[in-house]
């Protein structure tokens, strides 16, 4: 039997990597700091949790144990997180380590989080130039990729059988940032509208938490130093996106589709991008890596998991208080929304 270690497993992209492993026949142990965090699918599936912190150098390696035919890394921030994974990843098959899209930059050197939108020239290839790798603190717009970027840097160089796997916007069970929920707390509101900026044409590549485990369990068959990107087989809309969330709740709405940005942040939206943001998945087909579905078929899971954890009596809805409330503040401006219906008759 197989053995993964998934260092981060009760999160998004570590809960779905290890129930498809799983279902697959492998032995998985999740590491995390709270076993309240670990998914009863999980544990009916046999899935083993460590309590260990991820800058526990020592707590790490005793994971490790005798080794793993999969090391899985999806807390891997910064070129120290990199530093410390490598004793890991020598007694590893294969290696896993997630990254994100915001290394991208364009031409002029903006990206997904500059202050000046990135405009790419297509879908964006592995090839696309990248920030400049950086330290400080990953947690802000301007150094996340940065560090993200340092990070990889240190794994590839190590000559190690090192995935590096670039998501976009991951969707799934358990996020703490629901992205679909300004349209899932809508539907199950009854709201009569959705506002959409700029008509709902944005586009911000969507990569369901299923699809990136599938290509994991694809790159630890053929272990090799590499960079893959991971996202959905189409890019969805914004518009493409609520509609798809609506129909799953079987909600109607009108669309209110604006086209100029003088209502404020009436329709703002986490999609909303001037200029499309799409990820070119060749080289991860060309590994036989094969897509569970498209955002529409794969954001079932996301909805099926958040609906039943909110008060079925309570109106309105409001986010499980475990999730990352602050977020979506912006979002839900009934009151606004209402006047400007009122408004238009």
């Amino acid at each position: 039997m197989p053995r993964a270690l998934i260092l981060g497993g009760t999160g998004l992209i570590g809960r779905a990597t290890a129930e498809r492993l799983l279902a697959a026949g492998w032995s998985v142990d999740v590491t995390g700091r709270d076993a309240r965090h670990v998914p009863n699918e999980l544990r009916a599936l046999g899935a083993t949790f460590l309590s260990v912190n991820r800058d526990d150098d020592a707590a790490l390696i005793a994971a490790m144990g005798d080794g793993a035919d999969l090391l899985v890394d999806c807390l891997c921030y910064t070129a120290a997180d990199a530093t410390t994974l490598l004793p890991l990843a020598r007694d590893a098959t294969s290696t896993v380590m997630l990254s994100s899209k915001a290394v991208y930059a364009d031409d002029a050197g903006n990206h997904s989080n500059s202050d000046v939108a990135p405009r790419f020239d297509g879908p964006i290839l592995e090839s696309q130039s990248t920030v400049a790798p950086g330290d400080g603190d990953f947690m802000t717009r301007e150094g996340y990729g940065a560090n993200k970027v340092a990070a990889e840097h240190v794994l590839l160089d190590s000559g190690l059988p090192v995935s590096v796997i670039r998501p976009s916007k991951v969707h799934g069970a358990g996020a703490l940032r629901p992205r679909e929920w300004i349209f899932i707390k809508r539907a199950l509101d009854r709201r009569p509208a959705v506002f959409l900026a700029h008509r709902g044409a944005g586009i911000d590549h969507t990569s369901a938490a299923m699809n990136i485990a599938a290509l994991i369990e694809v790159s630890a068959a053929a272990p090799a130093s590499r960079i893959l990107n991971c996202a959905d087989p189409v890019a969805p809309s914004a518009l493409d996106i609520s509609r798809a969330i609506a129909k799953i709740l079987d909600h109607e709405w009108d669309e209110v589709l604006l086209d100029r940005d003088d209502h404020g942040t009436l329709g703002d939206h986490p999609w909303d991008a001037p200029y499309p943001i799409v990820l070119d998945m060749t080289k991860a087909l060309e590994l036989g890596y094969e897509p569970v579905g498209t955002f529409e078929e794969t954001v079932r899971a996301e909805v099926e998991w958040l609906v039943p954890l909110v008060s079925a009596g309570a109106r309105p809805v409001e986010l499980p208080s475990d999730l990352d409330v602050a977020f979506f503040e912006s979002f839900f401006d009934y009151a606004s929304e209402d006047r400007y219906l009122a408004q238009r008759g």
